[in-house]
């Protein structure tokens, strides 16, 4: 992005301040800590009070790799929580409808996330950069976020990711190494990932159309 796009305006927020008030705003949700670096805590907090989130309990310092990041948040989670929900901070379109969605079906089932179908053409290029085969796009799912879990679930999954030394990009990797199964929760609303500028232009777009 050439910028850090967590900062990025929204509609008069921040792209973070408008995934946190996404779970501020759902009724499923008792707790919010949001894991970033030091330096960003002041902004953090500053936004949680301004706003009133009532259920923001703190910042916590995140680490090198996303999952030592989410390691670090879920260390600071009570006992008295039954499941958690890992959402990356740059989805600031999710709804706190699919946040219920999905957390009603991870109750059942331990592990859940939301995801959608995959719908574009899929190919694989080379090292020259040239099309060189065709992937089919049956049974394939574009991870999103939120991802949740029971806790002694992740905290089991996370426990062996670290002691095996290996590095996940999300938590549907890490509880699929104790191999155990993930259900697939469809999400039919945007909930696209902030990467280029021109996502930001699209979720200015979905923003003013919800609003």
């Amino acid at each position: 992005m050439g910028f850090d796009k967590l900062e990025a305006d929204l509609g008069g927020e921040s792209v973070l301040v408008r995934s946190i008030l996404a779970f501020e705003n759902c009724d499923a949700v008792s707790e919010i800590r949001v894991v970033t670096s030091l330096e960003k805590f002041p902004a953090v907090e500053s936004a949680a009070k301004r706003l009133q989130i009532d259920k923001f309990v703190e910042a916590v310092e995140g680490g090198a790799e996303r999952h030592l990041s989410v390691n670090a948040g879920l260390e600071r989670v009570g006992a008295h929580c039954d499941l958690v929900a890992v959402h990356d901070g740059a989805r600031p379109l999710v709804t706190p409808a699919a946040i219920i969605q999905c957390g009603q079906v991870a109750e059942r089932t331990g592990a859940a996330v939301l995801a959608h179908r995959v719908a574009d053409t899929l190919k694989r290029g080379n090292d020259a950069g040239e099309v060189c085969g065709s992937v089919s796009r049956e049974d394939l799912w574009a991870m999103e976020t939120p991802q949740i879990f029971q806790v002694d679930l992740l905290r089991e999954a996370y426990s062996a990711v670290l002691a095996a030394g290996d590095v996940v990009t999300d938590e549907v990797s890490a509880i699929g190494k104790l191999g155990r199964p993930v259900s697939l929760v469809e999400n039919r609303e945007a909930n696209g990932k902030i990467t280029v500028p021109g996502d930001l232009v699209v979720a200015r777009a979905v923003i003013r159309e919800r609003s």
